[in-house]
Parts: C-alpha cells; sequence; structure tokens
C-alpha cells in the first residue's frame, strides 16, 4: 500500500500529484520549487534563496514522513539555468550531515511557475 504525505509546511501540489508519496521503506518527494508556503509565492532574492526554500520544502515534507535528511539516498536537481549551478551546490552542501546522496542535475528549458531551481529527492530507511 502507498501512503499519501502531506504536510502543511510545505507548499501544496501545484497539479494533480503529491507532496510525497512512501511505499514501503521508500520516500518519493515530488520536485519542490523555492515557495514558502505561508504564501504561495516565490521567495525574494534570487536562485540562492530559492534553493534554501527548496530545502526547507524538503526537510518539511521527509520530517512528516519519518524521515531525516540523511535518510535521502538520491536527488535530481532541475536549474532554469545552468550557471547557477555554484550557487545552489553552497547551499546543496551544508544540507546533509553524513555521506551526500547520489545526484543527477540539469537544466531545462523552463520551471513550474518560472522557478529557478527545483529538486526531488528519494529516500530509504
Amino acid at each position: 500500500m502507498k501512503n499519501v504525505i502531506q504536510t502543511s509546511l510545505a507548499p501544496a501540489a501545484i497539479g494533480p500529484y503529491s507532496q510525497a508519496i512512501r511505499k514501503g521503506d521508500m520516500l518519493f518527494v515530488s520536485g519542490q520549487l523555492g515557495i514558502d508556503p505561508a504564501t504561495g509565492n516565490f521567495v525574494g532574492g534570487g536562485v540562492t534563496e530559492q534553493t534554501a526554500r527548496v530545502f526547507k520544502n524538503i526537510r518539511a515534507i521527509v520530517e512528516e514522513a519519518g524521515y531525516t535528511m540523511d535518510d535521502i539516498v538520491k536527488t535530481t536537481v532541475f536549474l532554469a539555468d545552468m550557471s547557477d549551478f555554484a550557487a545552489v551546490n553552497e547551499v546543496y552542501a551544508v544540507q546533509f550531515e553524513s555521506s551526500f546522496p547520489a545526484r543527477s542535475a540539469v537544466a531545462v528549458k523552463t520551471l513550474p511557475k518560472n522557478g529557478l531551481v527545483e529538486i526531488e529527492v528519494t529516500a530509504i530507511k
């Protein structure tokens, strides 16, 4: 059986999907944007601020499901502009206390709502 994970500490889904799905020991977190759940808008600033908010959203969902950031085994980073890679990496590097998860990073033509960065994660207990 799969369990839908939902928290008000992360933005509500903006389409027909769930914030996350837990199946067995695995947690699949949908791509998160730099949206503040309190306002429904992107946080001010640029890619650094959006990336920090993305990780706040991810952490809220992961913890709602009973996982920790160190349970994350895979991330996929989507960038609107690959020249933002270094700035995203600076924020990314401080999110994990032990080993880093496996990661893919790609530049895409456009992200939802014209975001600058979107990150999805998979966690396993």
